[in-house]
Protein backbone atom coordinates (compact mmCIF):
# COMPACT_ATOMS: atom_id res chain seq x y z
CA UNK A 1 0.00 0.00 0.00
CA UNK A 2 3.00 2.48 0.72
CA UNK A 3 4.52 1.72 -2.37
CA UNK A 4 1.14 2.62 -4.63
CA UNK A 5 1.12 5.45 -2.49
CA UNK A 6 4.26 6.41 -3.34
CA UNK A 7 3.79 6.32 -6.55
CA UNK A 8 0.58 7.92 -6.53
CA UNK A 9 2.50 11.01 -4.84
CA UNK A 10 5.33 11.02 -7.25
CA UNK A 11 3.00 11.05 -10.01
CA UNK A 12 0.09 12.75 -9.21
CA UNK A 13 0.16 15.39 -11.90
CA UNK A 14 0.46 13.01 -14.51
CA UNK A 15 -2.84 10.69 -13.32
CA UNK A 16 -4.15 14.08 -12.99
CA UNK A 17 -3.80 15.01 -16.80
CA UNK A 18 -4.89 11.13 -17.75
CA UNK A 19 -8.06 11.76 -15.51
CA UNK A 20 -8.76 14.87 -17.34
CA UNK A 21 -8.12 13.61 -20.91
CA UNK A 22 -10.00 10.24 -20.33
CA UNK A 23 -12.86 12.12 -19.74
CA UNK A 24 -12.87 14.27 -21.99
CA UNK A 25 -12.65 11.58 -24.68
CA UNK A 26 -15.40 9.56 -22.82
CA UNK A 27 -17.83 12.21 -21.51
CA UNK A 28 -21.09 11.71 -23.10
CA UNK A 29 -19.85 9.03 -25.41
CA UNK A 30 -22.26 7.34 -26.54
CA UNK A 31 -24.59 10.33 -26.92
CA UNK A 32 -22.03 11.63 -29.15
CA UNK A 33 -20.27 9.20 -31.17
CA UNK A 34 -20.46 9.20 -35.00
CA UNK A 35 -22.00 6.81 -36.88
CA UNK A 36 -21.85 7.91 -40.89
CA UNK A 37 -21.58 6.19 -44.46
CA UNK A 38 -17.54 5.71 -43.49
CA UNK A 39 -18.41 3.76 -40.16
CA UNK A 40 -21.82 1.85 -41.47
CA UNK A 41 -19.22 0.67 -44.03
CA UNK A 42 -16.64 -0.84 -41.83
CA UNK A 43 -18.93 -2.13 -39.56
CA UNK A 44 -20.11 -3.93 -42.30
CA UNK A 45 -17.11 -5.09 -43.55
CA UNK A 46 -15.73 -6.19 -39.41
CA UNK A 47 -18.58 -8.07 -38.91
CA UNK A 48 -17.88 -9.96 -41.87
CA UNK A 49 -14.88 -10.73 -41.15
CA UNK A 50 -15.34 -11.83 -37.93
CA UNK A 51 -18.34 -14.29 -38.97
CA UNK A 52 -15.96 -15.40 -41.91
CA UNK A 53 -18.13 -14.30 -44.21
CA UNK A 54 -15.12 -11.74 -46.14
CA UNK A 55 -11.89 -11.57 -45.31
CA UNK A 56 -10.67 -8.34 -47.53
CA UNK A 57 -6.86 -8.10 -48.58
CA UNK A 58 -7.64 -3.94 -49.47
CA UNK A 59 -8.82 -1.19 -47.25
CA UNK A 60 -11.19 1.86 -48.03
CA UNK A 61 -10.45 4.15 -50.51
CA UNK A 62 -9.60 7.93 -50.44
CA UNK A 63 -13.05 9.78 -50.35
CA UNK A 64 -10.69 11.75 -53.59
CA UNK A 65 -8.72 9.93 -56.32
CA UNK A 66 -9.56 6.10 -55.72
CA UNK A 67 -6.15 5.65 -53.69
CA UNK A 68 -6.41 1.85 -51.73
CA UNK A 69 -5.27 2.17 -48.06
CA UNK A 70 -4.36 -1.56 -46.63
CA UNK A 71 -6.78 -3.63 -44.03
CA UNK A 72 -5.01 -3.41 -41.09
CA UNK A 73 -7.36 -1.29 -39.38
CA UNK A 74 -10.13 -3.65 -40.08
CA UNK A 75 -8.39 -6.38 -38.62
CA UNK A 76 -6.87 -4.44 -35.69
CA UNK A 77 -9.81 -2.79 -34.49
CA UNK A 78 -12.58 -6.41 -35.04
CA UNK A 79 -12.17 -7.72 -31.45
CA UNK A 80 -13.96 -4.65 -30.39
CA UNK A 81 -17.29 -5.13 -32.25
CA UNK A 82 -17.43 -8.87 -31.08
CA UNK A 83 -16.86 -7.73 -27.51
CA UNK A 84 -18.99 -5.36 -27.62
CA UNK A 85 -21.56 -8.19 -29.37
CA UNK A 86 -22.09 -6.88 -32.84
CA UNK A 87 -23.43 -3.09 -31.15
CA UNK A 88 -21.40 -0.74 -33.85
CA UNK A 89 -20.27 1.56 -30.78
CA UNK A 90 -18.00 -0.87 -29.89
CA UNK A 91 -15.51 -0.27 -32.28
CA UNK A 92 -15.97 3.81 -31.14
CA UNK A 93 -14.41 2.53 -27.66
CA UNK A 94 -11.52 0.31 -29.14
CA UNK A 95 -10.11 3.73 -30.70
CA UNK A 96 -11.24 5.50 -27.49
CA UNK A 97 -8.87 2.67 -25.62
CA UNK A 98 -6.07 3.53 -28.04
CA UNK A 99 -6.67 7.02 -27.86
CA UNK A 100 -6.39 6.97 -23.86
CA UNK A 101 -3.76 4.53 -24.28
CA UNK A 102 -1.61 7.16 -26.67
CA UNK A 103 -1.88 9.48 -23.70
CA UNK A 104 0.49 6.74 -21.57
CA UNK A 105 2.65 5.29 -24.56
CA UNK A 106 3.97 9.19 -25.20
CA UNK A 107 4.87 9.89 -22.29
CA UNK A 108 6.58 6.78 -21.32
CA UNK A 109 8.42 7.22 -24.59
CA UNK A 110 9.27 11.42 -24.28
CA UNK A 111 10.25 10.36 -20.64
CA UNK A 112 12.72 8.07 -22.07
CA UNK A 113 13.89 9.87 -25.17
CA UNK A 114 13.78 13.30 -23.17
CA UNK A 115 13.13 14.18 -19.55
CA UNK A 116 9.79 14.13 -17.56
CA UNK A 117 8.84 17.37 -18.02
CA UNK A 118 8.73 17.28 -21.58
CA UNK A 119 6.93 14.27 -21.05
CA UNK A 120 4.27 15.57 -19.05
CA UNK A 121 4.03 18.99 -21.04
CA UNK A 122 3.50 17.04 -24.06
CA UNK A 123 1.28 14.67 -22.62
CA UNK A 124 -0.92 17.72 -21.05
CA UNK A 125 -1.22 19.49 -24.72
CA UNK A 126 -2.26 15.85 -26.00
CA UNK A 127 -4.60 15.31 -23.62
CA UNK A 128 -6.87 18.81 -24.27
CA UNK A 129 -6.66 19.41 -28.14
CA UNK A 130 -9.64 19.27 -29.19
CA UNK A 131 -8.34 17.95 -32.74
CA UNK A 132 -7.12 14.94 -31.01
CA UNK A 133 -9.84 14.46 -28.62
CA UNK A 134 -12.84 14.68 -31.96
CA UNK A 135 -10.49 11.92 -33.57
CA UNK A 136 -10.49 9.37 -30.13
CA UNK A 137 -14.46 9.89 -29.87
CA UNK A 138 -15.61 7.80 -33.41
CA UNK A 139 -14.16 4.84 -35.36
CA UNK A 140 -12.00 5.72 -38.49
CA UNK A 141 -8.88 4.57 -39.55
CA UNK A 142 -6.94 7.98 -39.54
CA UNK A 143 -7.94 8.21 -35.98
CA UNK A 144 -5.35 6.14 -34.96
CA UNK A 145 -2.27 7.52 -36.55
CA UNK A 146 -0.92 9.92 -34.12
CA UNK A 147 -0.37 6.57 -31.67
CA UNK A 148 0.92 4.86 -34.80
CA UNK A 149 2.78 7.99 -35.78
CA UNK A 150 4.54 8.19 -32.58
CA UNK A 151 5.04 4.47 -32.33
CA UNK A 152 6.73 4.24 -36.08
CA UNK A 153 9.38 7.29 -34.97
CA UNK A 154 10.36 5.90 -31.68
CA UNK A 155 10.53 2.00 -32.76
CA UNK A 156 13.25 4.25 -35.39
CA UNK A 157 15.14 5.87 -32.86
CA UNK A 158 15.56 3.13 -31.03
CA UNK A 159 16.79 0.83 -33.83
CA UNK A 160 19.15 3.80 -34.50
CA UNK A 161 20.62 4.58 -31.01
CA UNK A 162 20.49 0.53 -29.89
CA UNK A 163 20.90 -1.53 -33.21
CA UNK A 164 18.86 -4.25 -31.77
CA UNK A 165 16.84 -5.96 -34.71
CA UNK A 166 13.96 -5.94 -33.04
CA UNK A 167 13.28 -2.08 -33.48
CA UNK A 168 13.93 -2.37 -36.92
CA UNK A 169 11.49 -4.74 -37.26
CA UNK A 170 9.06 -3.05 -35.12
CA UNK A 171 10.07 0.13 -37.20
CA UNK A 172 9.14 -1.64 -40.35
CA UNK A 173 6.18 -3.08 -39.09
CA UNK A 174 4.76 0.45 -37.68
CA UNK A 175 5.82 1.94 -40.69
CA UNK A 176 3.71 -0.17 -42.42
CA UNK A 177 0.04 -0.35 -40.20
CA UNK A 178 1.12 3.58 -40.98
CA UNK A 179 0.33 3.96 -44.14
CA UNK A 180 -2.64 1.50 -43.74
CA UNK A 181 -3.98 3.84 -41.73
CA UNK A 182 -3.93 6.57 -44.29
CA UNK A 183 -2.27 6.92 -47.68
CA UNK A 184 -0.11 10.23 -46.58
CA UNK A 185 1.46 8.37 -44.11
CA UNK A 186 4.19 7.27 -46.98
CA UNK A 187 5.89 10.80 -46.59
CA UNK A 188 7.89 8.99 -43.66
CA UNK A 189 9.67 6.81 -45.61
CA UNK A 190 12.16 9.65 -47.41
CA UNK A 191 13.09 10.57 -44.17
CA UNK A 192 13.52 7.02 -42.58
CA UNK A 193 15.60 6.47 -46.16
CA UNK A 194 17.96 8.86 -45.79
CA UNK A 195 18.62 8.73 -42.48
CA UNK A 196 19.20 5.13 -42.36
CA UNK A 197 21.80 5.79 -45.47
CA UNK A 198 23.26 8.51 -43.26
CA UNK A 199 23.69 5.97 -40.83
CA UNK A 200 24.58 3.19 -43.16
CA UNK A 201 27.00 0.25 -41.89
CA UNK A 202 27.95 -2.83 -43.83
CA UNK A 203 27.82 -4.91 -40.80
CA UNK A 204 23.89 -3.38 -40.22
CA UNK A 205 22.58 -4.75 -43.60
CA UNK A 206 20.93 -7.31 -42.10
CA UNK A 207 19.06 -4.91 -39.67
CA UNK A 208 18.13 -2.54 -42.62
CA UNK A 209 16.72 -5.77 -44.40
CA UNK A 210 14.65 -6.74 -41.55
CA UNK A 211 12.96 -2.87 -42.16
CA UNK A 212 12.05 -3.78 -45.57
CA UNK A 213 10.55 -7.40 -44.35
CA UNK A 214 8.72 -5.54 -41.78
CA UNK A 215 6.75 -3.25 -43.96
CA UNK A 216 6.38 -5.74 -46.73
CA UNK A 217 4.94 -8.69 -44.59
CA UNK A 218 2.07 -6.33 -43.62
CA UNK A 219 1.53 -4.60 -46.36
CA UNK A 220 2.18 -7.21 -48.70
CA UNK A 221 -2.30 -7.60 -49.56
CA UNK A 222 -1.65 -3.92 -50.75
CA UNK A 223 1.20 -4.38 -52.93
CA UNK A 224 -0.46 -7.85 -54.57
CA UNK A 225 -3.36 -5.26 -55.38
CA UNK A 226 -1.05 -2.92 -56.99
CA UNK A 227 0.71 -5.35 -58.91
CA UNK A 228 -2.04 -7.35 -60.02
CA UNK A 229 -3.97 -3.72 -61.48
CA UNK A 230 -0.63 -2.27 -62.91
CA UNK A 231 0.26 0.05 -60.12
CA UNK A 232 -3.58 1.55 -60.03
CA UNK A 233 -2.74 2.53 -56.35
CA UNK A 234 0.79 4.39 -56.89
CA UNK A 235 -0.16 5.76 -59.56
CA UNK A 236 -3.67 7.65 -58.27
CA UNK A 237 -2.04 8.65 -55.08
CA UNK A 238 0.91 10.55 -57.37
CA UNK A 239 -1.58 11.93 -59.53
CA UNK A 240 -3.76 13.08 -56.16
CA UNK A 241 -0.54 14.63 -55.11
CA UNK A 242 0.75 16.74 -57.78
CA UNK A 243 -2.74 17.45 -59.32
CA UNK A 244 -4.77 18.51 -56.55
CA UNK A 245 -5.64 22.13 -57.39
CA UNK A 246 -3.75 22.84 -60.29
CA UNK A 247 -4.28 26.62 -59.67
CA UNK A 248 -1.79 26.72 -57.15
CA UNK A 249 1.81 26.51 -57.93
CA UNK A 250 3.59 28.36 -55.69
CA UNK A 251 5.23 25.51 -53.36
CA UNK A 252 6.44 28.75 -51.12
CA UNK A 253 3.22 29.52 -50.50
CA UNK A 254 1.77 26.20 -50.18
CA UNK A 255 4.02 25.49 -47.57
CA UNK A 256 3.61 28.17 -45.59
CA UNK A 257 -0.15 27.46 -46.00
CA UNK A 258 0.64 23.80 -44.38
CA UNK A 259 2.07 25.02 -41.66
CA UNK A 260 -0.10 27.43 -40.86
CA UNK A 261 -3.44 24.99 -40.75
CA UNK A 262 -1.30 22.86 -38.65
CA UNK A 263 -1.23 25.54 -36.11
CA UNK A 264 -5.21 26.06 -36.78
CA UNK A 265 -6.54 23.46 -36.35
CA UNK A 266 -3.71 22.59 -33.07
CA UNK A 267 -4.75 26.01 -31.18
CA UNK A 268 -7.66 25.87 -32.66
CA UNK A 269 -6.77 29.21 -33.36
CA UNK A 270 -6.28 31.63 -36.28
CA UNK A 271 -2.83 32.52 -35.91
CA UNK A 272 -1.59 35.58 -37.47
CA UNK A 273 0.58 34.73 -40.79
CA UNK A 274 3.59 36.70 -39.87
CA UNK A 275 3.64 35.36 -36.49
CA UNK A 276 3.70 32.18 -37.99
CA UNK A 277 6.30 32.82 -40.42
CA UNK A 278 8.63 33.50 -37.32
CA UNK A 279 7.71 30.64 -35.53
CA UNK A 280 8.60 28.39 -39.11
CA UNK A 281 11.85 30.46 -39.55
CA UNK A 282 13.21 30.08 -36.19
CA UNK A 283 12.58 26.32 -36.09
CA UNK A 284 14.57 26.11 -39.20
CA UNK A 285 17.63 28.07 -37.86
CA UNK A 286 17.44 25.86 -34.60
CA UNK A 287 17.55 23.10 -36.44
CA UNK A 288 20.38 24.36 -38.55
CA UNK A 289 22.35 25.20 -34.74
CA UNK A 290 21.57 21.29 -33.18
CA UNK A 291 21.98 18.89 -36.83
CA UNK A 292 25.46 17.65 -35.22
CA UNK A 293 23.88 17.54 -31.86
CA UNK A 294 23.47 14.66 -30.16
CA UNK A 295 19.52 15.14 -29.11
CA UNK A 296 16.73 13.66 -30.19
CA UNK A 297 14.56 16.84 -31.00
CA UNK A 298 16.88 16.74 -34.35
CA UNK A 299 14.72 13.62 -35.41
CA UNK A 300 11.92 14.96 -34.68
CA UNK A 301 12.33 18.12 -36.27
CA UNK A 302 13.51 16.11 -39.19
CA UNK A 303 10.23 14.20 -39.20
CA UNK A 304 8.15 17.59 -39.18
CA UNK A 305 9.76 19.54 -41.96
CA UNK A 306 10.39 16.67 -44.40
CA UNK A 307 6.42 15.56 -43.83
CA UNK A 308 5.72 19.52 -43.59
CA UNK A 309 7.56 19.89 -47.30
CA UNK A 310 6.16 16.85 -49.15
CA UNK A 311 2.30 17.34 -47.68
CA UNK A 312 2.72 20.63 -48.86
CA UNK A 313 2.69 19.00 -52.44
CA UNK A 314 -0.49 18.53 -52.00
CA UNK A 315 -2.56 21.64 -52.73
CA UNK A 316 -6.00 20.38 -52.28
CA UNK A 317 -8.70 21.11 -49.48
CA UNK A 318 -6.34 20.34 -46.42
CA UNK A 319 -8.38 18.81 -43.39
CA UNK A 320 -8.22 18.04 -39.93
CA UNK A 321 -6.97 14.47 -40.32
CA UNK A 322 -4.87 15.28 -42.75
CA UNK A 323 -1.85 16.17 -40.11
CA UNK A 324 -2.93 13.54 -38.02
CA UNK A 325 1.05 12.36 -38.67
CA UNK A 326 2.07 15.99 -37.54
CA UNK A 327 0.08 16.39 -34.36
CA UNK A 328 2.31 14.59 -32.32
CA UNK A 329 5.49 15.43 -33.58
CA UNK A 330 4.85 18.99 -33.59
CA UNK A 331 3.55 18.37 -30.10
CA UNK A 332 6.89 17.23 -28.85
CA UNK A 333 8.39 19.79 -30.25
CA UNK A 334 6.48 22.69 -29.07
CA UNK A 335 7.13 20.34 -25.27
CA UNK A 336 10.33 20.68 -25.56
CA UNK A 337 11.14 24.12 -26.18
CA UNK A 338 8.32 25.18 -23.28
CA UNK A 339 10.48 22.54 -20.88
CA UNK A 340 13.71 24.96 -21.94
CA UNK A 341 12.00 28.04 -21.01
CA UNK A 342 10.49 26.64 -17.61
CA UNK A 343 14.31 26.78 -16.74
CA UNK A 344 14.43 30.50 -16.87
CA UNK A 345 12.35 32.37 -13.96
CA UNK A 346 10.35 35.17 -16.22
CA UNK A 347 9.55 32.66 -18.89
CA UNK A 348 8.18 29.81 -16.73
CA UNK A 349 5.94 32.25 -15.89
CA UNK A 350 4.94 32.81 -19.91
CA UNK A 351 4.76 29.16 -20.39
CA UNK A 352 2.07 28.80 -18.11
CA UNK A 353 0.19 31.85 -19.74
CA UNK A 354 0.34 29.41 -22.91
CA UNK A 355 -0.39 26.25 -21.63
CA UNK A 356 -3.79 27.93 -19.95
CA UNK A 357 -4.32 29.52 -23.32
CA UNK A 358 -4.16 26.57 -25.03
CA UNK A 359 -6.58 24.74 -22.43
CA UNK A 360 -9.27 27.61 -23.07
CA UNK A 361 -8.77 28.07 -26.70
CA UNK A 362 -9.40 24.42 -27.12
CA UNK A 363 -12.32 24.18 -24.18
CA UNK A 364 -14.14 26.62 -26.07
CA UNK A 365 -14.91 23.44 -29.05
CA UNK A 366 -15.62 20.57 -26.46
CA UNK A 367 -19.18 21.23 -27.55
CA UNK A 368 -19.80 17.60 -25.85
CA UNK A 369 -19.90 19.24 -22.63
CA UNK A 370 -22.68 22.08 -23.28
CA UNK A 371 -24.98 20.38 -25.94
CA UNK A 372 -27.41 17.05 -27.09
CA UNK A 373 -25.68 14.53 -28.72
CA UNK A 374 -27.41 13.53 -31.84
CA UNK A 375 -27.14 9.79 -31.18
CA UNK A 376 -26.62 8.90 -34.77
CA UNK A 377 -25.90 5.04 -33.58
CA UNK A 378 -29.61 5.15 -32.32
CA UNK A 379 -31.43 6.92 -34.93
CA UNK A 380 -29.70 4.27 -37.86
CA UNK A 381 -31.07 1.24 -35.51
CA UNK A 382 -34.50 2.92 -34.71
CA UNK A 383 -34.33 3.44 -38.42
CA UNK A 384 -33.86 -0.06 -40.26
CA UNK A 385 -35.70 -1.60 -37.31
CA UNK A 386 -38.49 0.30 -38.57
CA UNK A 387 -37.73 -0.44 -42.18
CA UNK A 388 -36.85 -4.53 -42.00
CA UNK A 389 -40.65 -4.56 -40.74
CA UNK A 390 -41.84 -3.70 -43.81
CA UNK A 391 -39.81 -5.81 -46.10
CA UNK A 392 -41.72 -8.36 -47.79
CA UNK A 393 -39.16 -10.08 -49.82
CA UNK A 394 -35.68 -10.47 -49.99
CA UNK A 395 -35.71 -9.18 -53.48
CA UNK A 396 -35.34 -5.26 -52.37
CA UNK A 397 -33.48 -2.41 -53.16
CA UNK A 398 -32.40 0.38 -50.81
CA UNK A 399 -31.05 3.62 -51.49
CA UNK A 400 -30.70 7.13 -49.43
CA UNK A 401 -30.79 10.53 -50.43
CA UNK A 402 -28.77 12.63 -51.24
CA UNK A 403 -26.80 9.76 -52.32
CA UNK A 404 -24.38 8.27 -50.10
CA UNK A 405 -25.51 10.57 -47.10
CA UNK A 406 -25.11 7.88 -44.28
CA UNK A 407 -26.59 4.46 -46.39
CA UNK A 408 -24.14 2.51 -44.96
CA UNK A 409 -25.25 3.18 -41.07
CA UNK A 410 -28.28 1.61 -41.83
CA UNK A 411 -27.39 -1.36 -44.09
CA UNK A 412 -25.39 -2.30 -40.91
CA UNK A 413 -28.47 -2.80 -38.64
CA UNK A 414 -30.32 -4.61 -41.57
CA UNK A 415 -27.68 -6.79 -42.17
CA UNK A 416 -27.17 -7.98 -38.71
CA UNK A 417 -31.07 -9.39 -39.03
CA UNK A 418 -29.90 -10.91 -42.38
CA UNK A 419 -31.67 -8.28 -44.61
CA UNK A 420 -29.23 -7.60 -47.53
CA UNK A 421 -30.53 -5.28 -50.23
CA UNK A 422 -29.72 -6.09 -53.99
CA UNK A 423 -26.38 -5.16 -55.26
CA UNK A 424 -27.10 -1.95 -57.44
CA UNK A 425 -23.67 -2.24 -58.64
CA UNK A 426 -25.07 -5.76 -60.62
CA UNK A 427 -27.74 -3.66 -61.47
CA UNK A 428 -29.83 -6.24 -59.77
CA UNK A 429 -33.60 -4.92 -59.44
CA UNK A 430 -35.82 -6.57 -56.33
CA UNK A 431 -40.22 -6.28 -56.28
CA UNK A 432 -39.67 -3.25 -54.09
CA UNK A 433 -37.66 -0.19 -52.79
CA UNK A 434 -37.38 1.78 -49.50
CA UNK A 435 -35.48 5.24 -49.90
CA UNK A 436 -34.88 7.03 -47.06
CA UNK A 437 -34.31 10.76 -47.44
CA UNK A 438 -32.42 13.09 -45.02
CA UNK A 439 -33.93 16.26 -46.89
CA UNK A 440 -37.06 17.05 -48.67
CA UNK A 441 -36.79 14.97 -51.75
CA UNK A 442 -39.29 14.84 -54.89
CA UNK A 443 -38.53 10.88 -56.14
CA UNK A 444 -40.28 11.53 -59.17
CA UNK A 445 -38.11 14.35 -60.60
CA UNK A 446 -34.74 12.65 -58.95
CA UNK A 447 -31.49 12.89 -60.61
CA UNK A 448 -30.33 9.90 -59.09
CA UNK A 449 -29.09 6.52 -60.90
CA UNK A 450 -29.59 4.84 -57.35
CA UNK A 451 -33.76 5.58 -57.69
CA UNK A 452 -33.83 5.71 -60.85
CA UNK A 453 -32.16 2.07 -61.95
CA UNK A 454 -35.47 0.53 -60.20
CA UNK A 455 -37.17 1.38 -63.28
CA UNK A 456 -40.61 3.27 -63.01
CA UNK A 457 -42.65 2.93 -59.90
CA UNK A 458 -44.86 4.18 -57.85
CA UNK A 459 -44.89 5.47 -53.94
CA UNK A 460 -46.49 2.50 -52.06
CA UNK A 461 -46.03 3.94 -48.64
CA UNK A 462 -44.64 6.62 -46.92
CA UNK A 463 -43.63 7.44 -43.04
CA UNK A 464 -41.85 9.98 -41.24
CA UNK A 465 -39.44 8.64 -38.64
CA UNK A 466 -36.82 10.20 -36.66
CA UNK A 467 -37.17 13.48 -38.60
CA UNK A 468 -36.24 11.40 -41.70
CA UNK A 469 -38.65 10.58 -44.47
CA UNK A 470 -38.85 6.58 -45.77
CA UNK A 471 -40.50 5.51 -48.91
CA UNK A 472 -41.96 2.35 -50.29
CA UNK A 473 -41.56 2.31 -53.74
CA UNK A 474 -42.85 -0.42 -55.71
CA UNK A 475 -43.29 -1.39 -59.79
CA UNK A 476 -46.31 0.08 -62.10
Amino acid sequence: MRRIINILTKNWLLILIIIFGFFLRIYRFPEYVQFLADQGRDAIIIKRIITLEHLPAIGPSTSIGQVYLGPFYYYFIAPWLLIFNFEPIGLGFGVLFFSTLFLLINYFIIKELFNKNIALISTLLISFSYVLIEFSRFSWNPNLLPLFTLLTVYFFIKSLKTNQWFYYLLAGCFLSFSIQLHYLSLFIIPIIGLIYLINFKLKNLKNYLLVIFGFLFFSLPLLIFDLRHNFLNSKNFFKLITNSGQQKTNYLNNFLETFNYLNQYLFNFKINSILVLIILFLLIINFIFIIKKKDHIKLFLSFFFFLLFFFSFYSGPKHPHYFSNLYPIYIIIISYYLEYLTRFKLEKFLVFIFLVSFIFLNFQKYSFLFYKGNNQIEHAKKVADFISKKITTKKFNFAVQPDGWQEDSYLYFLELKNLKPLDRKKVEIGDEMFVVCGQLCDLYNTNSWNIKMFGEFKIKNKWIIDNVEIYKLIHK
